[in-house]
């Protein structure tokens, strides 16, 4: 055991590492140059301002100048505006707000908005509040009305042993009340708080609030500005802990509640800039830097970033002259250092002289996997992470310490250009400021995004020194001097670490020394074609010597003048320390691009990695290091020898903790998957390795074609594991251990190839087919075949319904007034039944940085425009789940040229339907037996080098799925081989890309019309002889039937009277005489005319002929089909007018005494106009009348008879059933079928009918929570962009 002693003091150094990179000896030697003078923008998930150590600067000045959500999830649309009366107005949440009298409003006039607080909310704080309210606001009443519920049911059964007709009614309300609220508490959802906003300009600013008491009572609230003026904050809540702030936009008419997305941004801005007064240990690197909070996590994706986002967010930037940028973001990109975000940034930085510093991603150890823009992007300065001994103890409390490396997660360069990817590195992980929502002041976090706020922080503590000495040096001098003084670190390769660790103090010492230099403000580009390095990979680049030209252009600062310009010359020296390398060893450069011819041998290297760089000095000053370099990288594949086994092998490899072993290899011609086998042979050890293997393809992101697995080896053990490769192509795998996986290990391990190769890959099978094929070869070995292939969604796609383009805002407004302009598209879906859906514009999607358009956000609205979801650039990561119905998408692309939005008006959108159950599609062996449908393919073996045509048939009609239509598809996977990895590899898995997996075989089924249906089951109609009906009868009857139809459009009953003479035993007319006055404006007063009207119908209708037929099991009638047809006709009609008289009857009981002029007319449509807040003083106040009893007895046998036709829940009954129970004074029944009506047919004014029936109820706790759906179920318009 180790003895540890409790004296030994707390290495709290390790907590925010600063020694590691001279930022700790820089603060003791000048402790004037802390940051100061240096604004930082964090553009993140946002900054907490309530955070500790985000208060003030080391100057006391505000430590964040502004906080600006730059994604727009945060907006609220404030186009409403209000006067008040009698010092209140009403809400758009329905809510009556209470103006103070104190408030200042020359105008009287309010712009008002609502949000529901989930759109802000963070995942984990939106999660916790929910758990919070359930526990609090729900659980304890609801379970107090299911008691006493309960306790009322068992009651009555004791007292009713047997019970008549009215008491079983009085039983099912009973019953009724226990299923509603058993079924209440299943179907709970909580809506969540919904805010009022209010703004108001006072004659100086805008002023806005939040209403956060939920009441209205806006006394309460905090009043705020736009951040930037007052740095004014206010909190959500007690329990929530939610900090806020505003910033009003648009003349008022839009309101930003900015909030931090997640704790991301605070952790990393705490990094960077945070300041303790009373605790300096716990300071970040530059306490005296201030800070631009800048939101570019959109919370509706859980923050994900977004190209209006960015490019919002450099706009302020530039607007804000920030000296720095830090960016802890990053995605895979397709191909590197261009894209409308990395042209705004590159400009941002040439133009404007803003550093910006990105994490160089997460995604190693295998190389090439740097993330853009950190590690892709010439104008940005990628970080790379690196852990030390000190953070091992203070961080991650290891056992031992272990030698300082890089973290094996830290992304890799070269980028695929050659350009080396990461330039510097800096401690990856910190225990450091988070947001109070996550109720802790501190949490331990690492990655890439914890080593760029530290490098971030480093460079402003160089700016603040050199600021402070009048010295303002360019972006290209001051990355020079950090690559050039960076530290190297043994045992770490270059790809890793770029130019080495950070360290502060020598660059500044470096940037003083050198600055009187020609050359101290001259950036350099290096360029070899369209690459910016050379980086040979592939096994054809390696056979021969290759010859690269090479341009190097000096760069000068913006507005530099033209006599330096001109008086530029330079005489360089060119230096490569690899033999393998040949370059000019001389270069005269002056204000233009001049080549250079640089030979790179390969022949004669060893097996594996190889990186050199040709370095460019200036002969007059050597020694301030190269001024320049291009970087070459040249990888020289292991072939497979073993011709017969396919596979490599390694045996007794020693392992210690955070090693990494690559191997490059050329895949075999005809290889499709690889396996590979670990087996341990440390009998005290278990460890954790990573497996990690990439092929890199011409314009595809690495993670297109990577396998990542993370793996526990346990003593004594072996894992297998399989992933796809291509062949004839290099992959690298790497075989890491674990970081932090303590101990040495001894493995052997063997990769072995196989290969099952399938033509055509796509598969596509057009179903007019009728009989597919496609073959599979072996080519290396004996292979099992079981091919089987699965759809798994049915694709539809969508035209734009409108296409709207328009200028945007002030904060859309790039540098030289170039303004942005927005296209909304808009589609719609139907939804046949419920399932999951994933939304996506094919043309635009998986591009996010490299896009050539900013914007590509959707968001998905039902039929009452509330928003269920949203998405952007990746759309696997924004699935829904949707219920049957009809939807909306609104699709946002932005750019600066309208013509180019232009060429997107009739953009196609496709949403993907997840099937219920995959399909499967039937597999032979023969074409014969395809098109007989007889012996379906088994299992097959192939011998090596054997080709197996197979056949595939069309999925039957039957099982297409319901709402499709032609130009719809079916897509699924073809899984050919029978082994279980070969399977598994047929399923590609990335790093960081959650549950998705990539199908290796995509099959694609283009969907046909479906069959025609025959009429009238197939016979056609035999005229039996009877006479054709003479011209004049059928004019006759045709003038009647559009009479009638035209009756309902009408106000007076002359049609009615005229018809009734010539037709008086036609049934539709009487129909619809009865719809006629059952939708007339004044159809309260005329109640007793709609009971006669539905009594005519009825009288018209043979009900005794009607039951008679209904209980026939089949009709051998030949005219069956018209029978029948004619037969439902007449149930319909019986149907719909014994509900109407049963409404019209239960309406006379409900009215008051005197019905108020204009009551609405509505009743019969939705069955709620006289809603049931006037049913009690109804009842009581006549309850003696005799004609109410008669009314009542009447209402009671319309009850019976309707139940002898129909079920009470049925569509058709629904609205009579309600009222019968509304009358009986039974809420609990009204309930039920008031519920089944919002089911059917939601509105607004059907939910309110529930709500107050809950509240008859006495449950105010559901009535409370249904109240706050109101306005989010049922919003004023579509949420905003």
């Amino acid at each position: 055991m180790a003895a540890h002693s409790t004296e030994e003091p707390f290495p709290f150094h390790g907590l925010l590492p600063k020694k590691e990179t001279g930022a700790a000896s820089y603060l003791n030697r000048f402790p004037e140059y802390d940051g100061r003078g240096v604004l930082i923008a964090i553009l993140d998930t946002g900054v907490d301002p309530g955070a500790p150590g985000m208060q003030i600067t080391t100057e006391g000045k505000p430590k964040i100048v502004d906080i600006i959500d730059t994604t727009g999830s945060g907006d609220v649309n404030m186009t409403t505006v209000v006067e008040p009366k009698d010092g209140a107005v009403t809400g758009l949440s329905g809510r009556t707000l209470k103006i103070p009298p104190t408030w200042v409003n020359p105008s009287e006039k309010y712009h008002i908005g609502v949000k529901n607080g989930y759109e802000f909310f963070p995942k984990a704080l939106k999660e916790r509040i929910q758990k919070e309210r359930k526990e609090k606001t729900w659980d304890p009443a609801h379970r107090a009305a299911l008691a006493e519920a309960s306790r009322r049911a068992e009651e009555f059964d004791l007292a009713h042993p047997s019970p008549s007709q009215m008491e079983k009614l009085q039983k099912e309300e009973l019953q009724c009340q226990l299923e509603l609220l058993a079924s209440l508490e299943k179907k709970y959802s909580d809506p969540g708080p919904v805010y009022d906003c209010v703004s108001w300009h006072d004659d100086i600013t805008w002023r806005a609030v939040v209403d956060t008491s939920e009441c209205g009572d806006l006394s309460r609230c905090t009043v705020l500005t736009s951040y930037r003026e007052s740095q004014e904050h206010a909190s959500l809540g007690d329990a929530e802990m939610l900090n806020y702030s505003v910033n009003v936009y648009d003349e008022g008419n839009t309101l930003c509640i900015v909030t931090s997305g997640g704790a991301h941004g605070t952790h990393v801005a705490s990094i960077a800039a945070g300041h303790f007064p009373d605790e300096p240990e716990r300071n970040g690197i530059a306490p005296g830097a201030q800070i631009l909070a800048l939101k570019i996590g959109d919370t509706r994706l859980s923050t994900m970033e977004t190209g209006t986002g960015l490019i919002r967010a450099m706009i302020e930037v530039i607007n804000h002259k920030c000296d720095l940028v830090n960016y802890s973001y990053g995605e895979a990109t397709h191909w590197p250092n261009t894209g409308r975000i990395c042209d705004v940034i590159t400009e941002a930085v040439q133009k404007h002289n803003v550093m910006f510093v990105s994490s160089a991603g997460n995604n190693g150890p295998c190389l090439s996997t740097v993330g853009c823009p950190g590690g892709t992007t010439s104008s940005v300065i990628g970080v790379g992470a690196y852990v030390t001994p000190d953070m091992m103890v203070a961080e991650y409390s290891l056992r031992e310490k272990l030698p300082p490396n890089q973290y094996t997660w830290s992304s890799r360069g070269p980028s695929t250009d050659g350009a080396l990817g990461v330039s510097i590195s800096a401690p990856g992980g910190a225990i450091a400021s988070v947001p109070n929502w996550t109720l802790r002041g501190t949490q331990l976090m690492n990655g890439t995004s914890m080593s760029s706020p530290n490098a971030c922080g480093g460079i402003a503590l160089v700016l603040s020194g050199l600021k402070q000495n009048g010295i303002r040096p360019s972006v290209p001098a001051v990355r020079r001097a950090l690559e050039n003084t960076a530290m190297k670190v043994d045992d770490i390769e270059v790809f890793a670490q770029g130019h080495g660790i950070i360290q502060v103090d020598r660059a500044l010492d470096y940037l003083t020394q050198h600055a009187s230099l020609p050359t101290s403000q001259l950036g350099f580009a290096v360029t070899v074609g369209t690459q910016r390095g050379i980086y040979l990979r592939e096994p054809t680049h390696v056979l021969s010597p290759s010859d690269h030209g090479v341009g190097i252009e000096p760069i000068f600062p913006e507005n530099t003048d033209n006599s330096e310009r001109i008086s530029l010359q330079l005489h360089l020296a060119l230096t490569c320390s690899a033999p393998w390398v040949q370059c000019p060893s001389h270069l005269e450069l002056m204000n233009q691009c001049r080549h250079v011819n640089v030979r790179v041998d390969p022949l004669g290297l060893r097996e594996g990695l190889h990186y050199t760089e040709v370095c460019g000095y200036d002969t007059a000053a050597p020694s301030s290091g190269p001024l320049f370099r291009v970087p070459i990288t040249v990888v020289i594949p292991t072939k497979v020898s073993d011709s017969r086994n396919q596979e490599v092998c390694f045996t007794d490899v020693h392992f210690r903790p955070g090693q990494i072993r690559r191997h490059f290899i050329t895949v075999p011609q005809g290889a499709s998957w690889a396996e590979i086998t670990l087996t341990s042979h440390s009998g005290d050890v278990s460890s954790k390795f990573v497996l990690h293997a990439v092929h890199l393809v011409k314009q595809k992101a690495y993670r297109s074609n990577e396998f990542y697995k993370f793996s526990s080896l346990l003593e004594k053990s072996s894992l297998t594991e399989a992933f796809p490769v291509l062949s004839g192509r290099t992959v690298e795998l790497c075989i890491a251990r674990w970081w932090a996986s303590l101990g040495d290990v001894t493995v052997d391990y063997n990769i072995a190839f196989h290969g099952l190769n399938i033509s055509p890959s796509p598969l596509h099978i057009h179903a007019s087919e009728g009989v597919t094929s496609f073959e599979v070869s072996s080519p290396l070995r004996y292979e099992d075949l079981s091919p089987s292939i699965t759809l798994k969604s049915w694709v539809q796609p969508l035209r734009p319904l409108s296409a709207k383009t328009k200028a945007l805002g002030l904060r859309d407004v790039l540098p030289n007034n170039r303004q942005l302009y927005e296209m909304v598209l808009t589609y719609n879906f139907h939804q046949p039944k419920s399932g999951e859906v994933t939304p996506s514009c094919p043309m635009l999607c998986e591009l996010l940085y490299e896009s050539e358009f900013d914007s590509q956000l959707w968001m998905l609205f039902d039929q009452n425009k509330r928003l269920l979801g949203s998405g952007d650039a990746y759309p696997h990561q924004y699935s829904l789940k949707l219920e049957k119905g009809d939807y909306t998408v609104r699709l946002q692309v932005r750019h600066d040229q309208c013509s180019e939005l232009e060429r997107l008006k009739d953009l196609p959108f496709v949403v993907s339907h997840r099937l219920s159950a995959t399909l499967t599609l039937d597999v032979y062996e023969t074409h014969r037996a395809a098109l007989a449908a007889k012996k379906k393919a088994n299992t097959l073996t192939l011998v090596p080098g054997a080709t197996q045509p197979l056949y595939v048939t069309a999925l039957p009609d039957d099982k297409i799925p319901k709402g499709t239509s032609p130009g719809c598809y079916m897509t699924g996977s073809l899984i050919v081989p029978k082994s279980e990895y070969g399977k598994k590899a047929g399923q590609a898995s990335a790093k960081r890309q959650g549950k998705y997996k990539k199908d290796i075989v995509p099959v694609v089924y283009h969907l046909i019309p479906a069959p025609n249906k025959s009429k009238n089951g197939g016979k056609e109609k035999e005229k039996d002889g009877e006479k054709e009906k003479d011209v004049k009868e059928e004019f006759l009857e045709a003038l009647r039937d559009l009479k009638i139809q035209w009756m309902t459009k009408l106000d007076n009953s002359s049609v009615y009277e005229e018809l009734k003479e010539s037709f008086s035993s036609h049934l539709p007319l009487h129909v619809q005489r009865l719809h006629q006055l059952d939708s007339e404006k004044e159809r309260l007063k005329r109640l007793p005319e709609v009971v006669t009207a539905s009594d005519i119908v009825v009288s018209h209708i043979d009900q005794t002929a009607l039951a008679v037929y209904l209980t026939l099991k089949t009709d051998p009638r030949p005219d069956a089909a018209s029978i029948k047809s004619d037969m439902e006709k007449q149930k319909t009609s019986l149907l719909d007018a014994l509900c109407r008289k049963g409404c019209a009857l239960a309406d006379q009981l409900l009215q008051p005494p005197a019905a108020p002029d204009g009551a609405s007319a509505e009743g019969q449509e939705s069955g709620f106009a006289e809603g049931p807040s006037t049913e009690e003083e109804a009842l009581v106040g006549s309850s003696s009348d005799e004609p109410k009893q008669d009314t009542a007895k009447d209402l009671t046998d319309t009850f019976w008879e309707v139940q002898k036709w129909a079920e009470l829940t049925e569509t058709k009954v629904l609205t009579f059933s309600y009222k019968h129970a509304l009358v009986n004074k039974m809420y609990g029944r009204a309930l039920k079928y008031a519920s089944k009506i919002v089911e059917d047919k939601p509105s607004k004014d059907n939910l309110k009918n529930c709500i107050q029936l809950m509240r008859h109820l006495g449950w105010t706790h559901c009535a409370t929570f249904s109240e706050s759906w109101l306005p989010i179920m049922y919003p004023v318009d579509f949420t905003p962009f």
